[in-house]
């Protein structure tokens, strides 16, 4: 019921990141190819860091 007073866990805020940072790299995707893909690399990183949380 109180879900917005739960603080998010490090692997969600790293996963929320991440969606916002592919999300950002498929908008300029179309104008700016380089700034895509340092974007894409950055979220590759965070990808990282999750699967090292679960593991």
């Amino acid at each position: 019921m109180f879900s917005f007073f739960k603080k998010k866990s490090k692997k969600e805020v790293l996963q929320e990141e991440h969606r916002k940072l592919l999300e950002e790299a498929y908008k300029m995707s179309s104008i700016n190819r380089s700034k895509s893909d340092e974007l894409v690399a950055k979220a590759a990183e965070i990808e990282r860091k999750i699967e090292e949380i679960k593991e």
